[in-house]
């Protein structure tokens, strides 16, 4: 699929390098009575913040320019959900957008405590990132097609914040980012567990498009990741009841 090709080169490749204070994490439900419960117009949200203070007092140029560029994609994520919610009305474009809004605000926590100038815009679907830009009017174009293809946007988006977090941990062993990227891969496999489920509602089965099969099987089947365990570790690890 050629539209997925360019999304995955626009929205690969930068090694976020921070610290984190203020993590987010979105817990979206995958089970099928809860897409039930969006649909009927439910207004849960499903993020639980947590605060880690971490000891790391200067950033790289490549640690400011992926902060530049996650502060933006985390609005792409959230500014393409409000649209579909308004083309559609469905309760989860309107929860998961919730979601994403409160990833933006942890990313602009760091820039405001390192100094640097957050390239947001309020203005729904505007942004300084020419890149991004396109990606959001292609996405909006590909989503005002039907509220299946909308759908499928929004499974599509967090099969690539998989993907690109993966990516984005390998390229560190920065163990205080290693776990806000875990974090924030727990809310986007949670997000397309949600968006499956509702998929699942319209009689679609989703194909995954950037990650692999086994993968996303791996995810789809997995409960719910709720954040932090009872011994205070990341969730993200545990699938299936194993670590």
């Amino acid at each position: 699929m050629e539209e997925v090709k360019n999304m995955r080169k626009k929205i690969l490749s930068l090694g976020l390098l921070g610290l984190m204070f203020g993590i987010i994490f979105g817990s979206v439900a995958a089970m099928p009575w809860w897409a039930d419960t969006w649909d009927r117009g439910s207004n849960t949200t499903w993020d639980r913040p947590y605060v880690a203070i971490y000891g790391n007092d200067t950033l790289t140029q490549e640690e400011i320019d992926g902060l530049l560029w996650m502060r933006e994609e985390e609005k792409l994520a959230r500014d393409v959900y409000l649209t579909l919610y308004e083309m559609y009305g469905l309760q989860i474009f309107q929860n998961i957008a919730s979601s994403e809004q409160m990833h933006m605000d942890a990313v602009l926590s760091l820039l405001e405590k390192y100094g640097i100038e957050d390239p947001a815009v309020d203005e729904v679907g505007v942004f300084t990132n020419p890149e991004l830009q396109a990606l959001y009017d292609q996405l909006i174009a590909m989503g005002s097609q039907s509220v299946e293809d909308a759908l499928k946007v929004g499974a599509l988006i967090e099969e690539t914040d998989i993907k690109d977090l993966e990516e984005w941990i390998a390229k560190t062993d920065n163990a205080d980012i290693i776990q806000v990227y875990e974090n924030l891969m727990a809310g986007s496999e949670n997000h397309l567990r949600a968006f499956t489920s509702v998929l699942q509602n319209y009689g679609i089965t989703y194909e995954p498009q950037v990650i692999s099969e086994d993968e996303y099987n791996e995810i789809i089947s997995s409960p719910m990741n709720t954040g932090m365990d009872d011994k205070g570790r990341s969730m993200r690890g545990f699938r299936g009841g194993r670590w």
